[in-house]
């Protein structure tokens, strides 16, 4: 079975500096907690792809009209919450994919503890 692993991370419930203002030690663990995931998600055969995305004041919203798309930059400016990351995961059901979010769940953050960020975890439809 496949799932999609979104990460999802909110400004209003963890504030944190960006990345390159985290101590050298902190980014040093973050990215090996994430390298060390892909390496053992790999072994097993269960990733199948995992991606960080840009900020989300990059993001653009595009909806299909009668001329032209209409594009407008996003996010919303009340947004806090956005989509960080995604993993694609074919496993053996919904208990390992919760298995495996909950391992990326717990990378470590700017203050070296665990950033249990919520992960939406869901199955990818067959034939899609």
């Amino acid at each position: 079975m496949t799932y999609l692993l979104q990460l999802h991370f909110s400004l209003s419930d963890t504030p944190f500096p960006p990345i390159p203002d985290w101590p050298p030690a902190h980014v040093a663990a973050h990215l090996a907690h994430m390298r060390d995931a892909v390496a053992e998600f790999t072994a097993t055969g269960e990733l199948v792809e995992a991606r960080g995305l840009a900020m989300p004041e990059t993001a653009l919203i595009v909806r299909a009209t009668a001329d032209a798309p209409q594009v407008t930059e996003g996010p919303f400016p009340a947004t806090r919450e956005f989509l960080y990351g995604w993993w694609l995961v074919d496993c053996t059901g919904p208990e390992r994919a919760v298995q495996i979010a909950a391992r990326i769940s717990a990378v470590p953050g700017h203050d070296g503890r665990p950033m249990n960020m919520p992960i939406d975890v869901r199955e990818v439809l067959p034939g899609s």
